[in-house]
């Protein structure tokens, strides 16, 4: 199925509203700041789950686990069943929850339903991180989860924690090391190999079912240093750009609808029952 483009008017301002949107909708729990707090010495395990993925996601690996998983010969499974299977994993990458991980996906999805937004956005927001079974697949977290980056070209220095990309072999490679590496100025993030992750997974099972906008919310919505920090701008396209607004839209629940209250799966199940059988197949190929 080709993807396809969907009524932009409920998308915010790039920049504008950003802070404001933040500051005005998580009033509960921690404030903004306390997010994403990755001070090596403030949390001394999400630093060592960086030193590892910096160290360990070459270019050589990424295509190797592309390989691997995006063929997707995992077998089959409902959108519940994958839930169900992830629901046990603890995200070390994560330093602002200790919710399931169904709770947070239910958490998002209601957050983005409360806010009238589509309903196809609504499932994006429910099965966005179900690429995490990678981790019960037997893969580590560091080449699951977290922060997500492009590999074959030179590391940004907005990546969290750049400075541990000196123990990647791409870190000196004549090629890998450069401004472009392998790629071509503005050839556009789908030709792209980004680190392996959850993202790229995910993107991979869902790219029949969504449209584009869900699936740069899926496929980048690890990708800070490119959608909240402005990096790599010289390999983006047309397209991407077009769809910045929409995985900025995104990013805010995925990051900010951690509250306290846990959402009720009793009261909610019929009501994502009938949204699973708008977009999706009984089972999907994972």
């Amino acid at each position: 199925m080709e993807a396809t483009a969907v009524e932009n008017k409920n998308l915010l301002p790039v920049e504008d509203d950003w802070e404001e949107f933040l500051q005005g909708r998580y009033k509960e729990g921690k404030t903004e700041e306390e997010f994403r707090n990755y001070d090596a010495e403030a949390n001394p395990g999400v630093a060592e789950f960086y030193r590892l993925n910096h160290q360990f996601q070459s270019h050589e690996y990424v295509l190797g686990k592309e390989k691997e998983y995006f063929g997707l010969t995992r077998g089959k499974k409902s959108i519940w069943e994958a839930a169900e299977f992830l629901n046990t994993l603890v995200d070390d990458s994560d330093p602002d929850t200790d919710l399931t991980q169904m709770e947070h996906l239910l958490q998002t999805s209601e957050a983005i339903r409360r806010d009238g937004h589509p309903r196809w956005m609504v499932a994006t927001g429910f099965v966005h991180d179900l690429g995490k079974c990678l981790c019960l697949y037997g893969e580590p977290q560091w080449g699951v989860v977290g922060d997500t980056f492009p590999t074959g070209c030179a590391y940004s220095d907005k990546i969290v924690f750049p400075e541990y990309f000196k123990a990647n072999p791409d870190y000196n490679h004549p090629v890998y090391s450069t401004k472009y590496g392998i790629y071509e100025p503005g050839c556009g993030l789908d030709k792209v190999h980004m680190s392996f992750g959850h993202d790229g997974y995910i993107y991979e099972v869902m790219k029949n079912h969504l449209p584009m906008e869900a699936l740069y919310m899926l496929r980048y919505h690890s990708f800070y240093a490119w959608h909240r920090h402005g990096a790599y701008e010289h390999l983006l396209n047309d397209q991407d750009r077009a769809m910045l607004p929409a995985v900025l839209k995104f990013n805010p629940y995925d990051l900010y609808s951690k509250g306290h209250t846990k959402p009720d799966m009793k009261e909610l199940k019929p009501y994502y029952d009938d949204l699973f059988a708008e977009f999706f197949p009984d089972k999907l190929d994972w």
